[in-house]
């Protein structure tokens, strides 16, 4: 009796494990879903990811084809895109169907209530929320205004990096300098004002100052987690810790905002007891409290904040890191740098510091961050879309409701698109120098379409008169050699270390290194 009820539960188990799987292949073959692997019951397709998201979902688009199709525990189906034309089939033809985000744990933690226009629904408040920030912030007319800001900063961090230089050992961690930079120029445009003091700079209080801001604003905390996938480990108590760890983040981040908003209301007053009246809006602070006056039910506070936290996160964590990448391949490239500086020699000189007038006669510089984004993006996997409506996409159905992933990383390095993609060539890009259409999708580093990156002009500006500047002024011998696949996928797991390098001012620029 015992061994009969044994071989009950035996096939009572068989039965429970290989019923979903006999059901999709009666019931779902006929749906024409992208190919897919082996899934399993409850946990879907979960078991086959690893720490790395996108190199786990590259192997698996090199096996089944760059439409692919996973169920991401069980309720979630996802498609991943992998290849230049079904990236532009989602982004154009089906681009308001996927125009919407899904909802994740961070997106419930970071995004109040959903009004970070990033995470926002599609619809009236996403529309509203960029049109402001591309008005205020990333028009042609907006950048124009701000370049000699621009300018201003860079000509700021260059002093600062060359009293630095001489008082020090000329080991320099740009990790810390470049956020420095982005940061500072960010709290500029916010609020006017500085967040680390010139004189700080690289010293162990303005090191200080950045460590905290970069663990309130840039801490990598992937978009998605196991959470999202399998809502069961969030309802018997946190996954890991992580939903404290978002929790107490979100508290520090509205913090800082707040006591940025109380700092413009408190000057109001003051300017109001002692003048009578408010100079002219300069930050984007002060204008954001004018809209509140006019239109207080719409531009609460979260909405303020929201914009802010938009600003500061999207404005440093990609345009600094980009800045290392640059900076490593650089030094592991010593004849693209030689050849950068010379153009930068040819056309700027050694008389003055390089502006962001200047950038337009530089294509080449263009062409290393260009070749940099592609090998290197700041977002390997963009963030995600999620669809309202049933479509197709290379000739496969797509249901409704499904997370919809953009594998940068694998449509960057794909041989069939790049050739040699795994080298780091910027002369590639020289041909369509500033032809962005030309590359029909196949550098996406910002997105493409509706959910595309507003800022993405304002950023390349700033990374590019950075790096201009930094090549113009100062030789460069990297401290400690590392693989840079191995630093990429490091920085991806939340283990990377401090780019560091030795840093001499160049004999020919030190008079005017010295008058800045």
């Amino acid at each position: 009796m015992e061994n009969q009820y044994s071989s009950y539960l035996c096939y009572l188990a068989i039965l429970v494990f290989f019923t979903p799987i006999l059901f999709r292949y009666i019931f779902c073959r006929g749906r024409n879903l992208p190919p897919s692997p082996l899934s399993l019951p409850i946990i879907g397709h979960l078991y086959l990811l690893k720490s790395n998201l996108y190199l786990t979902l590259t192997s698996l688009s090199a096996k089944y084809g760059p439409v692919l199709y996973l169920k991401l525990g069980y309720n979630m189906p996802v498609i991943v895109v992998s290849s230049p034309s079904a990236v532009e089939e989602c982004l154009t033809k089906n681009d308001i169907i996927f125009a919407n985000r899904p909802k994740t744990l961070a997106g419930d933690k970071f995004t109040f209530n959903y009004t970070v226009y990033v995470w926002a629904s599609y619809g009236q408040l996403w529309r509203i929320l960029r049109r402001l920030t591309v008005v205020e912030l990333f028009s042609s007319h907006s950048l124009t205004k701000t370049s000699s800001l621009r300018d201003q900063e860079v000509g700021i961090f260059i002093r600062s990096l060359y009293k630095f230089s001489k008082s020090s050992s000329n080991k320099v961690d740009l990790t810390n300098w470049s956020f420095t930079l982005l940061f500072n120029l960010m709290t500029k445009i916010i609020a006017g004002r500085h967040i680390v003091n010139e004189e700080d700079a690289g010293k162990e209080k303005g090191i200080d100052i950045i460590d905290k801001l970069r663990g309130t604003f840039l801490v990598t905390i992937s978009f998605l987690n196991m959470c999202d996938f399998l809502p069961i480990l969030r309802w018997i108590g946190c996954y890991k810790g992580l939903e404290k760890k978002m929790t107490l983040i979100h508290y520090k981040r509205n913090e800082f905002l707040n006591n940025l908003l109380d700092e413009f209301r408190q000057k109001k007053i003051d300017g109001l007891k002692s003048n009578g009246n408010m100079e002219k809006k300069t930050t984007l602070v002060e204008t954001l409290l004018s809209f509140q006056e006019s239109e207080p039910e719409f531009y609460t506070d979260d909405i303020i904040k929201s914009i802010m936290l938009v600003v500061f996160v999207a404005g440093t964590e990609t345009s600094s890191t980009t800045i290392q990448w640059v900076m490593s391949l650089l030094f592991a490239h010593p004849e693209v740098l030689h050849k950068l500086r010379a153009d930068i020699d040819s056309k700027v000189g050694n008389k003055r510091l390089l502006n962001e007038s200047d950038l337009t006669m530089l294509p080449y510089l263009r062409c290393v961050v260009n070749e940099t984004m592609r090998l290197y993006p700041p977002v390997p996997l963009l963030l995600p879309h999620y669809s309202t409506e049933d479509c197709t996409v290379g000739g496969y159905n797509v249901p409704k409701h499904t997370m919809l992933l953009i594998n940068a990383w694998a449509v960057h390095r794909d041989p069939k698109v790049w050739e040699e993609p795994e080298k780091f060539k910027p002369e590639r890009f020289e041909a369509t120098e500033g032809e962005t259409e030309r590359f029909n999708y196949k550098l996406i580093p910002f997105g493409m379409g509706r959910r595309a990156c507003p800022g993405t002009d304002m950023g390349l500006r700033a990374v590019s008169l950075a790096l201009g500047a930094l090549i113009q002024c100062f030789d460069w011998q990297i401290e400690e050699e590392e693989s840079l696949e191995a630093s990429y996928n490091s920085r991806m797991s939340m283990q990377s270390k401090s780019l560091k390098a030795v840093c001499t001012p160049r004999q020919d620029l030190v008079q005017l290194l010295s008058q800045l």
